[in-house]
């Protein structure tokens, strides 16, 4: 069965934008492009993408471009969470004035997290700001990092550490391209997916439970349903709290964990994005349920479903060693002190009272933490 595109809308004022959702768009994309094209008759865009998208979805989009009368350009860099960096930024910011991209031009991020990122970033600081259009090419990106605008880089002491917000003109989430990834990337997508039923929607959840290993299967029409409802939650979200200052925060449930394992394992290849967050939404679960917050039985229900899917849970799931060698309580400790969320000093913690009923703290205890930590690095 094949579903019509949808649109969904983030509204943000005079820099509202689209979603569009659907299969087979992005032989189409070039129309949709030039809709948002600040200078439309005269516009032109660098496209940036790494290496291994290129090979499959490249040509097609600029192909798309070119029948629809849109100047061009590509920029490709090396695929992986390694392409963060200030050294990448430099180069690509490079090319992009190479290409000579102004102001009322545009950059095509196509690809991942990374790449939606990467691009996002430099677009943001590029003349001191040019339009970013994202096309996301992983079921992460779809659901998540391609829309609200946050942009980053890693640094050394920890992940998306230096960025910016700097909302897209448009995102085109064409699901048919999720078919190449390998099973791997689409479970680390999936965790982003799961997170909108656990922050405040327990009948999506449920639906998940229901739905999540046919999706994972290749059910074209409950993925688009799954990336639907995930960007309706997000905009949502962003629109009420464009720059984290309250209950966006909500969004980056088991993130706080997940991204000092990230950190542990140096942002390699060993541990997706999507892993971390898997382990650490388990993780926040657990220690809602050691805190007495939440009951017991709703986080064996999250449990068992990431289970179901062949998602990991623990940080023994992690193949390959940390850093350091071994995985110890004071380490990751250490890396969630340098999270962005940290506060007067203070670690931000998303937690739950159930599934459906996460919520926003600082009031997590130092010693109490370390204890929790203590004991999930045996598990």
């Amino acid at each position: 069965m094949t579903s019509a595109a949808t649109s969904v809308r983030v509204d943000l004022g005079d820099r509202s934008y689209d979603i569009i959702v659907g299969e087979n768009l992005l032989p189409d994309a070039g129309s949709l492009i030039r809709a948002v094209l600040s200078a439309a008759d005269s516009a032109k865009v660098v496209v940036v993408t790494d290496d291994q998208v290129a090979g499959i979805h490249l040509e097609t989009l600029t192909t798309s471009l070119t029948d629809t009368g849109i100047p061009w350009s590509t920029i490709i860099v090396p695929a992986g969470e390694a392409s963060k960096s200030f050294q990448q930024l430099e180069t690509v910011l490079a090319q992009m004035i190479d290409a000579r991209i102004e102001r009322n031009d545009a950059v095509i991020a196509l690809g991942g997290g990374v790449i939606g990122d990467l691009t996002g970033f430099a677009a943001s600081i590029l003349r001191r700001g040019v339009d970013v259009i994202q096309i996301p090419t992983t079921l992460l990106a779809q659901v998540d990092s391609s829309v609200g605008g946050k942009t980053a880089i890693n640094a050394s002491q920890g992940k998306n550490l230096i960025g910016t917000f700097h909302q897209p003109k448009l995102v085109i989430a064409d699901i048919s391209v999720l078919q190449s990834l390998p099973l791997r990337e689409l479970k680390a997508g999936y965790a982003e997916v799961v997170k909108y039923g656990l922050i405040d929607d327990l009948s999506f959840f449920t639906w998940l439970e229901e739905n999540g290993p046919a999706l994972l299967n290749g059910d074209n029409d409950l993925r688009q349903q799954a990336v639907v409802k995930s960007c309706e939650a997000k905009a949502r979200v962003v629109a009420g709290d464009e720059r984290e200052t309250g209950n966006r925060a909500l969004l980056n449930l088991g993130h706080t964990f997940g991204h000092a394992l990230e950190a542990e394992m140096g942002y390699g290849d060993g541990l997706r994005h999507g892993e971390a967050v898997s382990i650490g939404m388990r993780m926040a679960f657990d220690y809602s349920v050691h805190a007495g917050l939440c009951p017991q039985s709703d986080a064996e229900r999250l449990q068992q479903h990431l289970l179901t899917c062949g998602m990991p849970i623990y940080i023994s799931d992690i193949p390959g060693k940390s850093q350091s060698g071994e995985w110890t309580a004071d380490r990751l400790f250490q890396h969630m002190g340098q999270d962005k969320k940290v506060s007067a000093g203070q670690i931000t913690f998303i937690l739950a009272h159930g599934i459906g009923q996460g919520f926003v703290t600082r009031e997590v205890d130092g010693k109490d933490l370390q204890e929790f930590l203590s004991l999930e690095v045996t598990k």
